[in-house]
C-alpha cells in the first residue's frame, strides 16, 4: 500500500478528490527529484544526462466568455536539471479547473490565456522553466524511431527464464567487440508502478548506444523486463535504466534512453535522456508538429 505519510497521499490518495469547477493553480504538486536520484549515485548538481520531460494531456479543455467549449492536445515540457517534477494526479486536477473557467473572446484567445498561465503556474510550482504549447488538428507528424528494432525480434525467447522483478542490474552484460558500432532498440512491454498510487504503468522504451562495447540483447531484455515489481515514476524509471546502461558502456560512449507511457486520465509522461553532443538530440520533443502514442509517435 501507499506510504500515507507521504505529502502527496496526504493531500488527494484514499480521499475523495473532486477537484475544483473552476481555476484552482493550488491542486498542483511538486516532488523533488533528488530522493531517488541519490540512491542510485546520479548528482543533480553534475548531471551525466542531458533531457527533457514531455507531457502530453489529450483531453485539455476550457471555455470562451461566451461558453463555447475550446479542446485540444496540451504539450508541455520541462528541462531534467529541474529539481521537481509535477506529481500526475495533481497536474490532471489542476488541468480539469479549466474545464468551466471562461476566457478569452474566441478560441485563439482562450488558449493563449491558459497557455500563459499554465506555464507561469507551473514554472512557479516547479521553479523551472515550463514550455507549453497546443497542438493544432491538423499538424504533421515526424518519426525518429523508424530504426529501432524490437529487442523481442534479436531473441529467442522460449530459451529465455526471467527471475528477477525487481530492478536487476547485475543482469546486465557487455562484451568488447574493439569494434564502434551504432544500436538502435526498442522494448514494448515495459512495466512499472507509480510509487504512491501504486497502479501499473505500461509504455514503451527507446534505447540508442554507440559503443565498441555490446550488451548483449537477452541481458538487456531480462533487465528492462525486472522493472516489473518496481515503484517509481516514469521519470525515475528512465534515469534508472540510463544510469545502469552507462556504467557498463564506455566513458564517453553516446547513449540515449526514452520512455513513451501509455496515457492514464487523459496525460501521458515521455522522459527523455542522453548524452551531451550525442547523436539523437532533444529536436523531437523541440517542435510542436508531433505527439506521441503507444508505440511510436504518431499522427
Amino acid at each position: 500500500m501507499p506510504d500515507k505519510t507521504n505529502s502527496i497521499a496526504g493531500k488527494f490518495l484514499g480521499k475523495k478528490v473532486s477537484g475544483s469547477s473552476l481555476y484552482d493553480p493550488s491542486l498542483l504538486v511538486a516532488v523533488p527529484r533528488a530522493d531517488n536520484r541519490r540512491q542510485y549515485k546520479i548528482d543533480s548538481n553534475n548531471l551525466l544526462f542531458e533531457g527533457w520531460d514531455v507531457w502530453h494531456a489529450y483531453e485539455f479543455s476550457s471555455m470562451t466568455e461566451n461558453g463555447v467549449p475550446v479542446t485540444r492536445l496540451m504539450k508541455m515540457k520541462y528541462n531534467c536539471d529541474s529539481d521537481y517534477i509535477v506529481e500526475s494526479k495533481s497536474l490532471k486536477l489542476y488541468l480539469n479547473s479549466f474545464n468551466m473557467t471562461r476566457y478569452g473572446r474566441n478560441t485563439a484567445e482562450c488558449l493563449e490565456i491558459c497557455r500563459a498561465t499554465i506555464e507561469k503556474d507551473l514554472s512557479s510550482k516547479l521553479k523551472t522553466a515550463v514550455s507549453v504549447s497546443f497542438i493544432d488538428n491538423n499538424a504533421g507528424r515526424i518519426r525518429i524511431f523508424d530504426n529501432f528494432k524490437n529487442i523481442m525480434d534479436t531473441v529467442d525467447e522460449s530459451s529465455i527464464l526471467v527471475e528477477k522483478f525487481k530492478e536487476a542490474p547485475e543482469v546486465l552484460s557487455a562484451e568488447e567487440t574493439g569494434v564502434i558500432k551504432e544500436n538502435y532498440l526498442m522494448f514494448d512491454s515495459l512495466r512499472s508502478n507509480c510509487r504512491v498510487t501504486h497502479q501499473p504503468d505500461f509504455g514503451d522504451v527507446y534505447i540508442y548506444y554507440k559503443s565498441s562495447r555490446h550488451i548483449t540483447e537477452e541481458s538487456l531484455l531480462k533487465y528492462l523486463i525486472s522493472f516489473r515489481s518496481e515503484f517509481h515514476f516514469h521519470e525515475e524509471c528512465c534515469e534508472m535504466i540510463y544510469k545502469r546502461l552507462q556504467d557498463i558502456l564506455n566513458k564517453g560512449d553516446e547513449l540515449f534512453v526514452c520512455a513513451l507511457y501509455t496515457r492514464r486520465g487523459g496525460v501521458d509522461i515521455c522522459p527523455c535522456r542522453w548524452s551531451a553532443g550525442g547523436a539523437l538530440d532533444d529536436v523531437f520533443v523541440l517542435t510542436d508538429t508531433c505527439k506521441y502514442a503507444r508505440g511510436g509517435i504518431k499522427q
